[in-house]
């Protein structure tokens, strides 16, 4: 029993939040403001039969008063002719009639009650009616600016997250730019030093890089010789013979100079 119980109270509540969430403030004022005017309808219906009850009770108390003037005259006029009895008939007529007139009044006095009544009723129920009309297009306003708000809100906690998402994107950016411009400054500080090639794993291999310098240091030789001619202090050519009194010997014969003379003096 206590577990149908809490799924009774689990549906309830439920319920009563499904309810919370579709009900709309303005509609429910707005319905309420309807039943208030029906029910003020209700009200000045309930006023106009009082008044017509009431109207009806004055012609019938203005016929039967009609009928006892008559019923008077018609006595005065028996009594005229000397007929006593029929002037007597006349006169208890009209005696009747009296009693229905004093009946009518107090009736006529009930009816006229209720619709004072009635009257005080629709008179306040039209101002609380009145009253309720402007507190319900207040709220409904109210109602209507903290819906503005909240979405404004809403809309400026979606604009902040997205400036939070751009200033990271900006931070990022600005992070590989910085990057990006402190890898140019290495490059060019390698460049204007001539580790380039190296940093970049570039530049020639061994073999020629040995071919090179062989080529280098003889291009050295050969100026370093030049020097050593022009300042006399060359060396013996490659092939020379030595002689005995230390002048170098003449080498063989170049095929292609002219023979000495025969003969030649000494």
């Amino acid at each position: 029993m206590s577990v149908m119980k809490r799924l009774s109270g689990i549906v309830q509540a439920k319920a009563n939040k499904a309810l919370d969430k579709a009900e709309n403030p303005a509609d429910m004022l707005d319905l309420s403001y309807e039943k208030q005017a029906e029910n003020l309808t209700k009200v000045r219906r309930a006023l106009a039969d009082v008044a017509t009850a009431k109207k009806r009770l004055e012609l019938q108390a203005a016929e039967l008063q009609g009928q006892a003037g008559k019923l008077q005259e018609q006595a005065k006029q028996a009594l005229g002719q000397g007929q006593e009895d029929l002037a007597r008939q006349a006169l208890s007529r009209r005696a009747g009639l009296a009693d229905q007139l004093t009946e009518l009044g107090t009736q006529h006095s009930q009816v006229e009650a209720q619709q004072q009544q009635l009257e005080n009723t629709a008179t306040r129920l039209s101002a609380q009616i009145e009253a309720f009309r402007t507190k319900k297009e207040t709220l409904k306003a109210s109602y209507t600016a903290s819906q503005a708000q909240a979405s404004i809100g809403e809309a400026v906690s979606g604009i902040s997250e997205s400036m939070t998402d751009a200033g990271m994107t900006l931070q990022r950016a600005q992070d590989k730019i910085s990057q990006m411009q402190a890898r140019g400054a290495a490059i060019d500080e390698l460049i204007d030093t001539g580790a380039l090639p190296d940093a970049l794993g570039g530049g020639k291999d061994d073999i020629q890089a040995q071919l090179d310098a062989t080529s280098q240091a003889g291009q050295v030789d050969s100026e370093l010789a030049a020097l050593k001619a022009q300042l006399g202090t060359a060396e013996p050519a490659a092939g020379a013979l030595p002689t005995t009194d230390g002048a170098p010997a003449a080498g063989p014969a170049d095929p292609t100079a002219p023979a000495a003379p025969a003969g030649g003096g000494s």
